[in-house]
């Protein structure tokens, strides 16, 4: 199985998006507002915080965008909230021929929509799509939704956006990639800050001012606005997440390089590959992956994600591969895990792989 993983940034133009981001908030934010919790409430001149009214135009300036909006509900209420403002029940939505993240298929049934779809990876497909397509808005996962995606979001999301108004969920994209979905040309591009070292629960949608103009009127209540603190919480990760990403695609590249040289013994096939977030795919050659699983969690491994690089996670991650993976390989969910490495180094993590295969063996005998 051939993979198309992300390109990351190096840690160098990691480094140069936090200097970017910190000149930014610079540009909006005196001393004592950035070193304070920020204030709390619907403030008349935006009927939230003016804390959270700062950031936002700071995210929105540092992405070269007219507009940003912090939402309640983490990147599927971004989602969910950038498609509500844009189509109405029963109106088509155009999708890639793949199995559809969860939590973005209940918003399509949620949201009363129909669904077209087209292979992304096949440029030719997507153009005569486009010449008769009812569809007046595209969604466009910035991840891969099965293993062998290779479409460009640079080639991808301009081409939709000459006919139609394209959301881009860009989880697990945001500072690891040199541009997000609205920097190609998306109406907006949606994720989740949790993703991004931020606070729980808080989304983020960038783009268009009309397009969040619109969901701003729908969403105007005191419990739907994102505080001040939880605003500067979300800055506060922005900024360290782009280098602290770039280090662990960087080991992501090392533990690949590794496992190739046979380091550790017990490994059938390994790859890169974006499955939500970066992460190195292990084929294993004779032990149940459910049984190296538990024997990682033992030896220190997290079993499962938290928010999926959230500030919470440190230790490398090993994990069974991804659902949407899973239905689009079906053989795989016995024989194969993903590991994140996270904030851990290659070391750590091929002792942790090594250890639990040898314990799996053990067992089975």
């Amino acid at each position: 199985m051939k993979t198309y993983p992300l390109e990351s940034i190096s840690i160098k133009e990691a480094t140069k998006k936090q200097f970017a981001l910190i000149d930014t908030v610079t540009r909006h934010f005196n001393g004592y507002a950035i070193l304070s919790q920020g204030d709390l409430g619907v403030h008349p001149s935006g009927n939230r915080p003016v804390s959270t009214q700062k950031a936002e135009q700071v995210i929105a300036d540092f992405f070269k965008q007219e507009s940003a909006m912090l939402v309640r509900g983490a990147g599927t209420m971004a989602i969910r909230l950038a498609l509500s403002s844009m189509v109405e029940p029963g109106d088509t939505v155009l999708i890639h021929a793949a199995p559809i993240y969860p939590t973005t298929e209940s918003t399509i049934k949620m949201l009363g929509l129909k669904t077209e779809k087209v292979d992304f990876n096949k440029k030719i497909e997507v153009e005569e799509a486009l010449k008769t397509t009812k569809a007046k808005v595209a969604i466009v996962q910035y991840t891969r939704q099965k293993p062998d995606d290779s479409y460009n979001m640079g080639e991808i999301v301009p081409l939709l956006a000459e006919k139609m108004k394209v959301v881009t969920d860009d989880n697990y994209a945001v500072m690891k990639v040199p541009k997000i979905g609205a920097e190609y040309g998306a109406a907006v591009s949606c994720f989740s800050t949790f993703k991004l070292l931020g606070p729980e629960g808080v989304g983020c949608i960038v783009g268009d001012s009309e397009v969040i103009q619109a969901i701003r009127k729908e969403n105007y209540s005191g419990g739907l606005q994102v505080q001040g603190h939880e605003a500067l919480q979300v800055l506060r990760g922005l900024i360290y997440a782009p280098v602290a990403l770039a280090i662990e695609a960087e080991v992501i590249d090392e533990i690949y390089d590794r496992l190739q040289k046979k380091e550790v013994h017990g490994i059938k096939n390994v790859m890169i590959a974006s499955a939500q977030s970066k992460v190195i795919l292990v084929e294993l050659e004779d032990v149940p992956a459910p049984l190296v699983l538990k024997h990682a969690e033992q030896l220190g491994a997290a079993p499962h994600p938290v928010g999926a690089e959230s500030k919470y996670e440190f230790v490398p991650m090993f994990y069974r591969v991804s659902g949407t993976f899973s239905l689009e390989n079906p053989q795989y969910k016995d024989s194969m895990i993903r590991i994140n490495p996270l904030r851990a180094g290659a070391d750590t993590v091929l002792r942790i792989l090594e250890q639990a295969i040898i314990s799996a063996r053990e067992d089975e005998v």
